[in-house]
């Protein structure tokens, strides 16, 4: 392998590549958690609270698996991957109409969903059942909210991931260069998915929960994972959305993308484009993500 490679937002180098095969040439009778282990432990490879990334090592050797560059010892058990991409179970919940002023809902209540919980099933059910790209899987870093109104009753849900690992007209807006870029990536998460329940019918209601959610993720993301995060992200499909609630909620329009897709090395793979939008969370985010 010639070129570097970047796959779950680490660099690969020739060496990297042949230190896999070497460990599945030596150790014929590891399982692909023994191996996934290993790398994290030669790579040192962990996230801000010092855990191995061993979910990450995971999906990085599938993928190489698939791109037919190296071959991974047989299953020995269900795929754990499989059972969780598969399509959410339905939860019950109520669609009744609601449709009032936001005072009306308020105070409302948004809890992060935990793992293992009746929320989480709740989350997934709904996300999937509602969003327009529908949820399967969330792997890497990740914070999903569930919001309330004053009376218990789900109004919405939002789901914060890995940042985009290139989007042009956010990283000349940032102005970092490309090894800031790979080293701070972390730094800054997207808004993968936001769903308003499309029963609730409530002016302003976006607007507030994104200023609400804004107000608490920093915080929330250095109490799950030991770092903070400096700014949001989110991409708007303009042909669907105007981003109307974003740009109430003082996110800022950077621009748009180029209608690729992050595997079009060849410039052949058309994409839907999308604006791109950006919300700082504090007043020094650009030395802090160029740092």
């Amino acid at each position: 392998m010639a070129e570097i490679m970047v796959v779950q937002g680490r660099e690969l180098h020739a060496e990297d590549t042949e230190l896999i095969r070497s460990l599945l040439a030596e150790h014929g009778d590891w399982c692909r958690t023994r191996i996934s282990e290993e790398l994290c432990r030669r790579w040192d490879w962990r996230n801000g609270k010092g855990r191995f990334k061993d979910m990450a090592a995971r999906t990085l050797l599938l993928k190489l698996e698939r791109a037919e560059l190296i071959q991974l010892p047989k299953r020995r058990g269900s795929s754990s991957n499989g059972f969780r991409n598969r399509t959410p179970p339905f939860v019950a919940h109520a669609t009744d109409s609601i449709r009032c002023a936001l005072r009306d809902l308020r105070p409302l209540a948004v809890s992060i969903v935990e793992p293992e919980s009746a929320d989480l099933r709740l989350f997934n059910c709904l996300l999937s059942r509602y969003h327009y790209l529908g949820h399967r899987n969330t792997v890497g870093e990740n914070i999903r909210y569930l919001m309330r109104d004053c009376t218990g009753r789900p109004v919405g849900c939002a789901l914060f991931g890995s940042a985009a690992w290139k989007c042009a007209a956010r990283d000349a807006w940032i102005g970092w260069d490309r090894a800031r870029r790979e080293a701070n990536l972390g730094f800054l998460t997207n808004n993968t998915r936001f769903l308003v329940l499309p029963w609730v019918t409530v002016p302003h209601l976006a607007s507030h929960l994104l200023a609400t959610l804004a107000r608490r993720v920093r915080d929330d993301w250095q109490a799950k994972y030991g770092h903070p995060v400096h700014a949001l992200e989110t991409f708007v499909d303009r042909d669907r959305f105007k981003g109307t609630c974003y740009r109430a909620a003082n996110w800022l329009r950077l621009g748009s993308t180029q209608g690729r897709t992050r595997n079009d090395r060849n410039h052949c793979l058309r994409a839907t484009v999308k604006d791109v939008y950006l919300y700082p969370l504090s007043p020094d985010f650009r030395r802090e993500l160029c740092v």
